[in-house]
C-alpha cells in the first residue's frame, strides 16, 4: 500500500525539519486524509466527507460506561448493563462509535504506520474525557506483550496516552502498568472468552507500587469492545491502592 513508505518517509522528514519547514513538507508530500487519504488541508486531519461519516459519543450516555442514550435521562443514570453489574472501572468514555468509518481509521493507526494522526487524536481524546481531568493523577496505556510490541514496533496505546499526557499536562509514566502474560487476540473471541484471555496477564511494575496510593488513573486505549481488558487493569490497578480508574478510548463497539 502507498501509505505506508510514504507514512514513513513522511514521520521521518518531520523530525528532521522545524518551523517554515513544514511548508516545504507539505509542498513535497501532500497531507492526506487519515481516513481514506484524499489530499486536506494540514497534515493530521480528516477531509469533510469522512469527518462527516464519524458517528461523535457525547452527552447523554450512562454515567458509568458512557453507553449514549438516545434521550436525556437525567443526571448520574446507569444503562441496563451497568444497572445489572458495576464494571471494575469507574467511568468509561470514547470519542467515537466503532463502525467502518472509525475501523478504517484506527486499522491505518494500529497496522499501517499512520502516526502523523497522534497529536490530533490525543486532542479528541482529552476533550471526550473533559470529566475526568479535574482530579486525574496518572495516565496510563494498555501495553503490550515485549513479544507483540516487537512484532508490531510500536503500541498505539501508549502513543495515544502521551499526546493526551502532553495536551492535558498530566504524567504518563512508561511502563508502570505491563503485560506479563502473552496473550491471543481478543477479536473473535466472546464476552467470556475476552474476560478469561486477559486474566493474569497484567501486572504493575515494583517501583511503581507506591504512585498508585490513592491515585486516580485514566487507562488510555484504542477500542472498547466488551470491557474485558480495561477491566482486568482496573481491577490491579486497584489492588495496588489506586482509588479510582476511568478509562478512554478512541472508539466503542455499540
Amino acid at each position: 500500500m502507498v501509505e505506508m513508505p510514504m507514512a514513513k518517509i513522511r514521520k521521518q522528514f518531520a523530525n528532521s525539519v522545524s518551523g517554515g519547514a513544514g511548508v516545504m513538507l507539505d509542498a513535497l508530500l501532500p497531507p492526506q486524509c487519515l481516513c481514506c487519504g484524499t489530499m486536506v488541508d494540514r497534515q493530521g486531519n480528516l477531509c469533510a466527507e469522512c469527518w462527516s461519516g464519524m458517528v461523535f459519543l457525547e452527552a447523554p450516555c450512562c454515567h458509568v460506561c458512557g453507553f449514549p442514550f438516545p434521550h436525556d435521562e437525567g443526571a448520574g443514570v446507569l444503562c441496563a448493563e451497568c444497572t445489572r453489574q458495576q464494571p471494575d472501572y469507574d467511568r468509561a468514555r470514547a470519542v467515537f462509535a466503532y463502525d467502518d468509518n472509525s475501523r478504517q481509521l484506527l486499522l491505518r493507526l494500529k497496522h499501517g504506520d499512520r502516526l502523523d494522526g497522534v497529536p490530533a487524536f490525543g486532542q479528541w481524546l482529552a476533550r471526550a474525557g473533559t470529566a475526568f481531568w479535574p482530579d486525574t493523577d496518572l495516565v496510563l496505556p494498555i501495553p503490550l506483550h515485549p513479544w507483540r510490541l516487537v512484532r508490531r514496533r510500536y503500541n498505539q496505546a501508549a502513543l495515544l496516552a502521551r499526546a493526551v499526557s502532553r495536551f492535558c499536562d498530566l504524567p504518563s509514566p512508561p511502563n508502570l502498568l505491563q503485560r506479563s502474560r502473552s496473550t491471543i487476540s481478543q477479536g473473535g473471541l466472546t464476552r467470556r472468552g475476552r474476560a478469561r484471555n486477559v486474566r493474569g496477564a497484567f501486572a504493575v511494575r515494583k517501583s511503581g507500587t507506591g504512585i498508585l496510593a490513592g491515585a486516580h488513573i485514566v487507562l488510555i486505549d484504542d477500542v472498547f469492545t466488551t470491557g474485558a481488558t480495561v477491566s482486568a487493569c482496573a481491577r490491579l490497578l486497584k489492588r495496588h491502592g489506586a482509588a479510582r480508574v476511568d478509562v478512554l478510548t478512541m472508539a466503542r463497539v455499540l
